[in-house]
Formats: structure tokens, sequence, C-alpha cells
């Protein structure tokens, strides 16, 4: 007790007296070096800024990739018709004018009847083509899907309706624009209640939808997780419009697909079973297909890689401005060396006015803390707008979480003094009557 009570750090604590006179001469100390001070804390400044933006970038980047996942839905197994290399198909096949490939009404009766826990299958089939208003046109994706859709994928309508099983039924020419299409073709009015024309049909818009950003593991070809222009009309619409075979024609030459299903949504009904169904899909679907023509997008799985991902990139963000701060501690080191040096004979001095070593050393790490703390403070701040910057100019989602800025300058000032400790000591353990001796 009495070794804690002689210790000079609670002496400070119990004396605000005395722990302000120590301040006020850090202060003063650091004010007469107004350039220095600002150079050696520059340091710590960008370190810590650069731990507070990167991560925020870092959490942005990861928050819009697992909020783009799980639009998805964690429930779905997403089962997507991809067109095989040339060469893969069979020797029929390749004589033939006509690419057939993709997920077939086999394979979806096969899923609904032989795998278990699968509360429902909703396919659909999709083509590009020029979507019309009058003389503006943009080139998207008609897709063919069920009424079902919006809530499948969790997407919200921006305006209108959906069309309904009656609209389905009846083979009705309606249509649901997403907000890129929208924007394209009606820019100064709305959409809704007006027509659409693809090729000879015309289609009236009875509503439009949300845009579904590009997904990390799917093709940008692809509806699923598509950026790009889409079009959604009645499944039975669709068929009964452009039948089985897609035909495109190009300067010369033309084109023609037949696919059953582009694309199935599988909701499984319990989401802790979701991998070991993804499982038994891709075994039945590699029965059912001698060649890669298909594949399997599961959000779950994603959703895990995204988290392992973001660990890694937290680690490499860390480390960089781990970096950072290093450079800015050997900076502060080097500064309060060369200033032990010019202030020997001070040292001197107050060690012959009765200044113990324990004092001497306390003094310079306030200094040290000081400088650490200022570019600290200098750093949050500048961290702070860096990523609200990026993200204005940039349009990159950043997130700031509230515990960066109070870890990035608790981490400073842990900087300062581990740096600080060695010129302090080496202050302290001059010889007093050599110290007042030195020019």
């Amino acid at each position: 007790m009495i070794f804690l009570a002689r210790h000079p750090i609670l002496r400070l604590m119990a004396s605000p007296q005395h722990l302000w006179r120590t301040l006020s001469l850090g202060l003063k100390t650091i004010w007469l070096h107004k350039l220095r001070s600002f150079l050696t804390a520059l340091g710590v400044v960008f370190g810590v800024a650069s731990v507070v933006a990167m991560l925020a970038i870092g959490e942005g980047a990861s928050h819009e990739a697992q909020e783009q996942i799980r639009k998805l839905g964690s429930q779905n197994i997403i089962l997507q018709s991809v067109k095989p290399p040339d060469g893969q198909g069979s020797n029929a096949e390749s004589r033939s004018f006509i690419s057939e490939y993709g997920i077939t009404r086999r394979d979806v009766t096969q899923i609904v009847q032989t795998v278990p826990g699968i509360s429902i299958v909703v396919p659909s089939r999709f083509i590009t083509e020029n979507i019309w208003n009058l003389d503006r046109s943009i080139d998207g994706q008609v897709m063919g899907v069920l009424p079902v859709y919006p809530h499948m994928r969790n997407r919200e309508m921006v305006t209108g309706r959906f069309f309904t099983e009656l609209e389905m039924k009846e083979r009705m020419p309606v249509c649901v624009l997403n907000q890129t299409v929208a924007a394209k073709l009606f820019p100064l009015s709305a959409p809704v209640g007006k027509s659409v024309r693809v090729k000879g049909y015309y289609y009236k818009v009875v509503g439009v939808i949300q845009d579904e950003g590009q997904m990390v593991g799917t093709d940008a070809a692809q509806p699923s997780g598509s950026s790009l222009a889409q079009m959604m009309i009645p499944f039975d619409t669709l068929m009964d419009q452009y039948g089985e075979t897609f035909f495109r024609y190009r300067t010369g030459s033309f084109e023609a697909e037949k696919v059953e299903y582009h694309e199935a949504v599988i909701r499984v009904e319990d989401v802790d079973q979701v991998e070991s169904r993804a499982e038994a899909l891709r075994h039945l679907m590699k029965s059912n297909h001698k060649k890669e023509d298909w594949r399997i997008i599961v959000p779950v799985e994603l959703l895990k890689q995204a988290e392992r991902t973001k660990q890694i990139f937290s680690i490499v963000l860390g480390s960089i401005a781990a970096i950072s701060l290093l450079v800015g501690g050997i900076g502060i080191m080097n500064i309060m060396l060369a200033s032990v040096t010019e202030r020997t004979r001070e040292i001197g001095i107050r060690r012959a006015l009765g200044a113990r070593q324990a004092d001497i050393v306390v003094q310079f790490l306030i200094e040290t803390v000081l400088l650490a703390g200022v570019g600290g403070v200098l750093g949050v701040v500048l961290g702070l707008g860096i990523p609200l910057a990026v993200q204005h100019f940039a349009g990159v989602t950043t997130v700031i979480k509230m515990w960066s800025p109070v870890l990035a300058f608790s981490i400073s000032v842990i900087t300062g003094v581990a740096f600080g400790i060695y010129p302090a000591s080496r202050a302290a353990k001059m010889n007093p009557v050599e110290a007042l001796r030195h020019e």
C-alpha cells in the first residue's frame, strides 16, 4: 500500500493541482515547437484516420454484399440453367441448329416428388430483347415468371402492383418493369397504365418493381441478381407468344435455343436444412444431366462466405492501419529522443531541485501522450470525413460503427505510451551532474 501511495501516477491523480501543472508544462513544451509537434503528430493522424476510414469502407462493402444475399432469401435455393461451352453437347445436338440445355420439367417434377422439406418450386423463363416505348428503347431481359415471384425474391413494388393469378391464367398481355427500364422508357411520365412493345407484342404496364443488384456468384447475363433492365410478364403469356424455342436473328445468321426453364427458385421449409437440401439437388441434377448446363446458388452459403471474406478483409485493413500507426509511433519516439537530448540541461536542473526519476518519466510520458492524443483526435475527425466523402462522390456505401473511432483513438494513446516509455526512461536515468554540465 505504501508503494502504491508513492507511485507517481497515483500521486498525480491524488493531486489535481500537481496534475494540472504537469499537463500545462507539457502543453507549453509542445507549443514552443509547433511545427515539429504537428509534423510528429501527422503520422498518428494518418494512422488513426486510416483505421476509421478503412473500417467504415470495409464494413459498408460487407453490409451491402450481405444485404444483397439476404434479398435472395435465406430459405431459397436458386437453380439456374447455364449454356455449356461449344463441344460439350452430344453428337445429335451438335448436328442440330437448335441448342438444347438447362433445367427441364423432369428436373422440377423430381425435385418436388423426391426431395423432402421443399415447400414450393417457382420456375421462370426469359429472353433478351429490345423493349420499346415509342422511339425509346432499352436492351433487357423479358422474364416469364409466376405471381409469387416478388415474394420469393424479396423484391418490393415501387408503384402499381404485380400481375395476378387470373391474368396469368388468361394469358393477359400485362407486364411489370424494373426501375431501370421505367427510368429509361418513361423519363418524364408515370409508366403505370401505359404500354411497351417487345417485337410485335404490346404489354400494358401494371407496376414498377425495385432493381435487383448484381450478386457475387451469379452471371450478369442471368436474371438472378442481375442489374440489367428487366421486364416481367406472366409465365403462360411468354410460353403462348414465344413457344418452347427462342430464335435470335443476327447479321447473316440466327441462333435457336430450347430451354424449358431458365431458373427455378426452391423454397425450403426449414432454414437449417437448406444446405443439406442443396446437396441433394446437386446429386439429382448430376444424375439427370451429362453436361454442366446448370448451377445452384445457395444464399446461405454465400452469406457465410461473405462473413468469412469480411473477417479476412478486416484483418488485412487492420494490418495496414497498424503499420501506419507503427510508423507514427516511430516518428514520436524519434522526436522525443531528440527532445531528451535538447533538454538535457533542463533535466539536470530539475533533478538537482529534487525531482525524482519517476517525475521525469511522467513528464515525458505526458508530453508523448499529448502528442498522440491530439493526433488521435485529428485523425478521428479526418477518418469520419473520408467515408462521407467517398459515399458522396463515389457512391460507395460506408458504415461507421460507433466503436471504431473509440478504438482508433485508444490505439493512438496506447501507441504514444508504448513509444514514449524508452525516451522517458532514458531521460530519467541521466546522471544529474553530467546533465548540468551539458551545453
